[in-house]
């Protein structure tokens, strides 16, 4: 399996040392010279490589946040400036007409799809959207309260036993792996809605061919056997753009999981049902969950708005208030700002009665007028706008992190699918070990109680 000749281009202009800046490393006496790594936008890598052949030690960088695990072309974020691009082009590009198959495409191989090529994949979605007859009878087998993000996991690893043809990395071709990639982002749409459907005891639904990928879904998840879903094209648009938004995310948990995984010549299917469960914790994929729990906590316990705002700039008082700010971006978070307005032509056009609605909006006013909030740019983040979507769809908070991931699978099949054209080393980080110096083996009468 080969890279496309633009994204071949661009990973060996990045991979070039740069010969006039180099950093030295001296540890007991013994130094090393350290090349830097100069990637497209400017950023420096220091390549540390032979550190521990040459002096011993090794870096120490608990959570990884001073790493570069490798060297990426796909998306490009600069935090302090709310900046975010998938293969260059800016993420608010993607604003007016989102189309997450197109991003899809653009992730994975390169580029922007030619018109023939949107459509041969769009085809194939269509095509490879049914799941085996056979794979329902492991959605039986799960209690209906399982949660579905365990149930995903489980039946992206099962894909494997019903397309064993994609099971060799290395005997996959470029045209294979088109296959490969539309029957994931397709199957995994169709996965998430069986789960749903099962823990609801209603029957499945077949995908329509006649719909586009999220109208698809939107049908499988709430259509009845006798009365179609009735598909809003601003709703269809806002799915989108969710989807849109969360393709990529450069090397966050979930992607340098794939990315891991993958690194051991692990199959596509193995290393995307890693990702899932990395993406499962809340401290990752769990964050737009954590909103509507903070708006259930203010609702139940009778606060305004303006009290949950004084809460959460009281230092000494352990509320929290989540959906504001973010890790990465420290200035806005540029797909907070698409979404917004998104976010107000769904609840416009749901005309949902919901008390935590409610507070979200007037949660979201306040924050924005407070100097508090407006000084230390603590702006609504693109999990606040998500879970207000989501719950004003009728979309069960059990399944906002499904959601995600059916959103971040392209961006995982494009990682993998670099990390593999790399053929790069299996990942082995080294540790520091602290434990106990040689002790001698204790025989069970000589042990302290």
């Amino acid at each position: 399996m080969t890279q496309c000749p633009a994204v071949d281009e661009r990973l060996s202009a990045m991979s070039t040392p740069n010969a006039s800046q180099i950093a030295t490393i001296t540890v007991n006496g013994r130094s090393l010279n350290c090349p830097t790594i100069v990637g497209s936008e400017g950023e420096i890598g220091i390549d540390i490589s032979r550190l521990r052949a040459e002096t011993g030690a090794i870096t120490l960088d608990p959570g990884l946040g001073n790493t570069g695990s490798c060297e990426s072309a796909i998306t490009y974020i600069d935090g302090d400036q709310g900046i975010l691009r998938y293969r260059g082009i800016p993420i608010e590009e993607f604003q007016a007409h989102p189309n997450f198959v197109e991003v899809s495409w653009l992730l994975i191989f390169g580029r922007l799809p030619t018109p023939e090529k949107t459509d041969r994949f769009s085809a194939a979605l269509t095509r490879n959207a049914h799941l085996h007859e056979n794979m329902k009878h492991h959605f039986q087998g799960f209690p209906i309260d399982a949660p579905p993000m365990a149930v995903m996991s489980a039946m992206l690893n099962a894909l494997a036993c019903f397309h064993p043809q994609f099971l060799e990395p290395d005997d996959i071709s470029e045209d294979d792996f088109h296959e490969l990639a539309a029957r994931l982002i397709s199957k995994v749409r169709t996965i998430a809605a069986y789960a749903y459907r099962h823990s609801k005891g209603r029957p499945f639904l077949y995908p329509d061919p006649g719909l586009k990928y999220c109208a698809n879904f939107l049908h499988m998840l709430f259509s009845q056997p006798y009365q179609q879903y009735v598909i809003d094209p601003e709703i269809e648009a806002a799915l989108n753009l969710v989807l849109v938004l969360h393709a990529d995310h450069e090397q966050n948990c979930s992607t340098s999981t794939v990315r891991i995984v993958g690194s051991s010549k692990a199959n596509l299917f193995a290393s995307c049902a890693a990702g899932v469960s990395a993406l499962w914790g809340p401290l990752h994929g769990g964050a737009n969950v954590a909103v509507l729990d903070m708006l259930r906590a203010i609702h139940e316990g009778g606060m305004s708005a303006d009290q949950a705002i004084a809460k959460a700039k009281d230092k000494k008082d352990p509320f929290v208030l989540f959906g504001f700010g973010h890790r990465v971006y420290k200035n806005f978070d540029p797909r907070a700002l698409l979404l917004k307005k998104h976010c107000d032509r769904v609840l416009k056009l749901c005309k949902v009665k919901d008390p935590l609605l409610d507070i979200a909006r007037r949660l979201e006013q306040a924050a924005l007028e407070d100097p508090y909030f407006v000084e230390r740019k603590l702006f609504p983040n693109v999990d606040f706008y998500s879970g207000i979507i989501f719950r004003a769809l009728g979309i069960p908070e059990n399944m906002f992190t499904v959601m995600f991931a059916i959103g971040r699978m392209p961006g995982w099949i494009a990682h993998w699918k670099e990390q593999h054209a790399a053929q790069g080393r299996i990942c082995r980080p080294r540790q520091v070990y602290v434990g106990n110096q040689l002790s001698p083996y204790l025989s069970p009468d000589q042990r302290p109680g």
